[in-house]
């Protein structure tokens, strides 16, 4: 398989993988061939990337992070949740917000019960193929990386669970923001800026009331957008200041937000993505945490197009889980950028002179 941009897709490509919508509902299937007007519509839709099927790389696959059953619980508990959440309690006598600790702890227990069966586990993109309300997408992807870096750094299990139920719900409080500003596709003026930042301390309050979860779940909602040097908000906190886990939700909070498609911006690729955090590497953000995620990320997907400092293309076909920034490649084309006969694989993690120079360039074609 191999992994288009939405804009480098035609007529006749069939989908290597599964299209769902924000209820975790299977859209559009595997084998389906696109025609234009099913590409217009996924544009339409903000699907940014799409797995294609392509003969010279139908053995190339990857695990998800989570399975399939996991991922339509947790977006349908997502979806019912915030839903609720976002209707006022006092609209009606008979209207009162349901508690969501239990049905979001066993969502979470299922969560990292999947983790669990790959010790190993990186940090890939959840954002591929879903058809998605930012919202709900960016809190479960926020909740499952920020897992996995949590199980990673050796927290007990119910540690772990605070710190994915924080993660999930750290941004809860823009269930109480304008729908209007939520969904602005132009830059918010300063007020509505502000109005847009009160979604932390609007979460806080909606947390630190709810029976059955640790208070720590709500700060994470209140803390996330602080940051180490103090430029962040609404507190302006400071180094240790801020709780450990809100840290960790802050960094794992921007990443998602720079790689997921948004009304008003394109995602990043996650070696970009990467970049821009380490520009605030021990001002914004800890540097050991930032040193443990770039540990822990797929930097680049498998099945995305790449070009190598040897003049040669091709395609990531696996990872490095010692080495994520140096992948395994499978050369597609030589140097003058014609189709290999045999192609053939580069570890890019013992070929340390080899340098990705270009990555998901240029018009595609697929060889049926």
């Amino acid at each position: 398989m191999r992994l288009l941009t939405i804009k480098q897709c035609k007529p006749g490509m069939r989908l290597a993988k599964k299209i769902f919508s924000e209820d975790g509902i299977v859209l559009l299937g595997e084998e389906m061939e696109l025609t234009e007007s099913l590409i217009s519509r996924l544009e339409s839709c903000h699907v940014q990337y799409v797995y294609i099927q392509d003969h010279r790389t139908g053995d190339i696959d990857h695990a998800p992070l989570i399975s399939e059953d996991t991922f339509r619980i947790a977006v349908k508990e997502i979806r019912k949740n915030f839903s609720a959440m976002m209707t006022p309690a006092s609209a009606h006598k008979a209207i009162k917000r349901p508690f969501i600790a239990k049905p979001l702890k066993e969502m979470m227990g299922l969560i990292i019960d999947d983790l669990s069966t790959n010790k190993d586990a990186m940090i890939m993109l959840m954002n591929m193929g879903i058809v998605d309300h930012y919202l709900y997408q960016h809190s479960l992807n926020v909740c499952v990386y920020t897992s996995v870096l949590g199980m990673s750094h050796g927290y007990s299990r119910d540690e772990v669970i605070n710190l994915g139920l924080g993660a999930l719900l750290h941004d809860i409080g823009k269930t109480q923001i304008s729908i209007d500003i939520l969904k602005k596709p132009d830059s918010l003026t300063k007020a509505e800026y502000e109005e847009m930042k009160l979604h932390t301390t609007k979460g806080f309050e909606l947390l630190k009331e709810e029976p059955n979860f640790s208070l720590s779940i709500a700060h994470c909602a209140f803390q996330h957008h602080e940051r180490m040097d103090g430029s962040g908000y609404p507190r302006g906190l400071v180094n240790n200041e801020i709780m450990e886990h809100a840290k960790w939700i802050g960094i794992v909070d921007s990443y998602d937000a720079m790689t997921t498609s948004r009304i008003y911006s394109s995602p990043m690729l996650p070696h970009d993505a990467m970049e821009r955090l380490y520009a605030g590497s021990g001002t914004l953000y800890e540097q050991w945490m930032l040193a443990h995620f770039r540990d822990k990320v797929v930097i680049y997907p498998i099945g995305i197009s790449v070009k190598l400092s040897t003049g040669v293309s091709g395609i990531v076909s696996n990872y490095n889980s010692s080495y994520p920034h140096r992948p395994i490649v499978r050369v597609l084309t030589n140097e003058a950028g014609e189709d290999l006969n045999v192609p053939y694989e580069i570890d890019m993690s013992t070929h340390l002179s080899t340098m990705i120079i270009a990555v998901n360039e240029g018009e595609i074609t697929i060889k049926r």
